[in-house]
């Protein structure tokens, strides 16, 4: 058993991996020809809105609403990915590498991980993602989990997958494949892979553009969108591109470059996701369908390294404004809307993850407008992966380090 709950003081861990870096830099060196000028495939509103910036709000609401601490529960996972509880209180947390790992309700670690996970490539970013339960999954026990799919033909190249399973006596049973995005690549960036249950039968899947820029706005393409599908795989019948010859039917967004934090507004019910940008311009979204978010035909972000300008600037009609944007970037990653009672002062807040960052970042929200950005515990968990909202109203945290942990977030 791997269990600890000793309360964290601060430290640093490394920043984001050379390799990634390497990545981008050739991405920045990609060229946006004038056929992708007019790739857009829908228009948003005529009124587009201002995004907030974050390094005018941080400046100015440097003290945090609430003092917190983190307790670190479980130690010894090795770069985990995403958490998720079953009914019964016990927890599944995935691991980059490939492994599926259960944590007891009193939070042991079983030093066993689950069997029958599906073949997972493991390269620079690419890996095991996601583990969602089914919103009824107490009634058909259906799991479902993000991965990086090699080709079937082994030659290399790679994509994001989803697929559904059950699990009986620690091993995934009754598997079923549902998508797998097209097509493959032999690059090792930007995958996406998180999940969202709308709670109507519908399901989200976001996908990156692979590290190469001119694919998150190529029709005939998953790379660079979000997906929707049903639970069981089908495509919606009211998909916005539905019955379009030169369009994708699964592909409900398009013009994002790298989604790693997804949630569903508790109200509205819309679906609230960030991405990653270049060297700066981080943002986060709400994707509606058929909406075009512009990546990389405008970003708030510049190529790395040496800082010049990415297609055509920060706008352009028929194109998505970011509500927020964060540059320098934080590295985004994960998401969840604080509707719990456990921490009064948080109720309707958005707490999202940074990398790079390494902190708790907490969003007061009026509407789709930005009041107040909070970061806590900068530098003490390291690079955070994966922020969730327990059952007991507690926020908890994945870092994603060779020798990991899961903590749980509480007012000091």
């Amino acid at each position: 058993m791997h269990q600890t709950t000793d309360t964290l003081t601060s430290r640093r861990h490394p920043a984001s991996p050379t390799a990634f870096l390497a990545c981008c830099v050739w991405a920045a060196l990609l060229s946006v020809g004038p056929a992708l000028a007019q790739a857009p495939i829908a228009h948003a509103d005529a009124n587009q809105r201002t995004p907030t910036f974050s390094k005018d709000l941080v400046a100015a609401t440097a003290a945090p609403a609430v003092v917190v601490q983190a307790t670190a529960l479980v130690r010894g996972l090795k770069n985990a990915w995403s958490l998720a509880w079953l009914p019964n209180g016990d927890m599944l947390v995935t691991e980059r590498g490939g492994t599926l790992r259960r944590i007891t309700a009193d939070f042991q670690l079983d030093p066993k991980p689950i069997e029958g996970v599906p073949a997972v490539k493991a390269a620079v970013q690419a890996g095991l993602f996601d583990v969602v339960p089914h919103p009824q999954y107490a009634s058909n026990g259906w799991l479902y989990l993000a991965y990086a799919e090699p080709s079937p033909t082994d030659d290399g190249e790679y994509g994001t997958a989803l697929m559904r399973a059950r699990l009986k006596d620690g091993r995934l049973v009754d598997q079923q494949k549902l998508f797998a995005m097209s097509p493959k690549s032999r690059r090792g960036f930007h995958l996406g892979g998180r999940i969202v249950f709308d709670g109507k039968g519908y399901l989200y899947l976001t996908l990156g553009d692979r590290g190469e820029m001119p694919r998150a706005q190529a029709p005939r393409d998953h790379a660079g969108s979000v997906i929707r599908l049903h639970d069981d795989g089908r495509v919606p019948a009211d998909n916005p591109f539905v019955g379009r010859p030169d369009q994708l039917p699964e592909v409900f967004s398009r013009g994002n470059r790298n989604i790693q934090g997804a949630a569903l507004h508790p109200s509205t019910g819309e679906l609230w996701t960030h991405e990653h940008g270049p060297q700066g311009g981080d943002e986060l979204n709400i994707i509606r369908a058929g909406r075009n978010y512009g990546w990389p035909i405008i970003t708030y972000g510049v190529n790395y390294v040496t800082g010049t300008k990415i297609g055509e600037g920060t706008a352009r009609e028929g194109l998505e404004q970011p509500l927020h944007v964060w540059t320098p970037s934080i590295g985004v990653s994960g998401m969840a809307f604080y509707t719990a009672n456990a921490i009064p002062q948080w109720k309707g807040s958005l707490l999202l993850g940074g990398l790079s960052g390494q902190s708790l970042v907490r969003l007061v929200m009026d509407g789709e407008r930005v009041l107040r950005e909070e970061r806590l515990l900068f530098g003490e968990v390291g690079r955070v992966r994966d922020v969730r909202v327990g059952p007991d109203g507690w926020v908890y945290l994945l870092n994603d380090a060779p020798d990991g942990a899961l903590w749980r977030v509480q007012p000091r």
